[in-house]
């Protein structure tokens, strides 16, 4: 799905900006993805629907996607944060986990991303035991992994804010394009234009 997603992107992206692909396609995508799992799209509504209701998780597993509130401990240095991640955890500590926010990702790059990461799935089966299989080394040992870079992010378990909401692998590719980031200290387009640049500088 993820790949129809880029494939799209990438043909609208020629008549329009092709560091962000057409507005009205991201429209399309934000409101296919929005009838699926939710009919808002204010983070707090889509916390409470019931379909986040019923995946809320006390347990954080790497390789799934998970979404939370969050309130980032040192944010007084931080030049912006997302105030909501959407976030594949690939490494876990004692007090929070590593792991790809895809908010960080004009949607051109991050359906780019997820067709790689389609590559590092534990299985096809695609039920509530699929997940990625990857780590850090993987990702930062293979250049098609390359998108990664600008999205790596350590949380802590302390500043999570809220319940967090398991993503169903099956509703993956829809929740890549919903917009639920909430930035603080800058606009999307500038964090979407310093994550290109980082991109571009690791090619």
């Amino acid at each position: 799905m993820a790949l129809l997603f880029s494939k799209v992107l990438e043909k609208a992206a020629k008549k329009n900006n092709p560091r962000y692909g057409s507005d009205q396609l991201k429209d399309f995508l934000r409101d296919k993805a929005t009838s699926v799992l939710s009919r808002n799209r204010n983070p707090k509504r889509f916390m409470n629907s019931k379909k986040s209701k019923a995946n809320v998780v006390t347990q954080i597993k790497p390789g799934t996607m998970i979404c939370y509130f969050y309130d980032a401990k040192h944010k007084a240095t931080l030049p912006y944060w997302d105030r909501f991640p959407m976030v594949f955890p690939i490494q876990m500590y004692k007090d929070g986990f590593l792991g790809i926010n895809l908010h960080y990702l004009p949607p051109m790059f991050r359906a780019r991303l997820m067709d790689n990461l389609y590559d590092v799935l534990s299985d096809r089966k695609y039920n509530e035991k699929t997940k990625l299989a990857l780590s850090y080394d993987i990702l930062n040992s293979a250049a098609k992994f390359k998108y990664f870079k600008p999205c790596i992010k350590r949380y802590l378990t302390s500043q999570i804010q809220s319940q967090v909401i398991q993503i169903d692998v099956r509703e993956w590719d829809f929740a890549l394009f919903l917009p639920l980031a909430r930035w603080s200290g800058a606009n999307q387009r500038k964090v979407w234009d310093d994550s290109i640049n980082i991109i571009n500088k690791s090619s």
